[in-house]
């Protein structure tokens, strides 16, 4: 009887093991997924070209400037259309995910110019919030910025 149970908690072990592994392999992708949806994000802003990313948010998406302004999805694809990038780059892009939902956070590096045609040199770091919809596609609903101050 000792040798069933034996066998049975090795079972059970094993089971767990198999459930943990995929699941681990499934965030895994979703991290990586998730990864390359801000990667597009990066390359419509390198290309000037925000339709690339209209997409990528939700119709709820919701945007959180550095200056504190809050701007919905058609606000911020305004924005983007207005806004001329001469370069730009994303340093220490990482993505977690819970479920569902991803954070992914990051550095933002730009120059150019802003909405209202004045020159912009500009360091944030970013958080975006990426949720699996009902339809299987990942959407960024938020998304927020915050200054970084130089070192003096």
């Amino acid at each position: 009887m000792n040798g069933k149970w034996l066998w049975f908690l090795v079972a059970l072990m094993l089971l767990g093991l198999a459930a943990w592994s995929q699941e681990t392999k499934t965030a895994v992708g979703t991290e990586k997924h998730v990864a390359g949806l801000e990667q597009k994000w990066l390359q419509s802003q390198k290309t000037n070209n925000p339709d690339l990313i209209e997409p990528l948010l939700a119709d709820k998406f919701i945007n959180t400037g550095s200056d504190g302004e809050v701007t919905n999805k058609k606000e911020s694809l305004a924005n983007a259309k207005a806004t001329k990038y001469d370069s730009v780059d994303y340093d220490n892009l990482k993505v977690t995910v819970f479920g569902n939902t991803a954070i992914a956070t990051g550095d933002f590096k730009a120059k150019g110019t802003d909405k209202s045609g004045k020159p912009m040199d500009i360091h944030e770091r970013f958080t975006d919030t990426w949720v699996k919809m009902s339809n299987g596609q990942w959407q960024c609903v938020a998304s927020q910025g915050s200054p970084v101050k130089s070192a003096q």
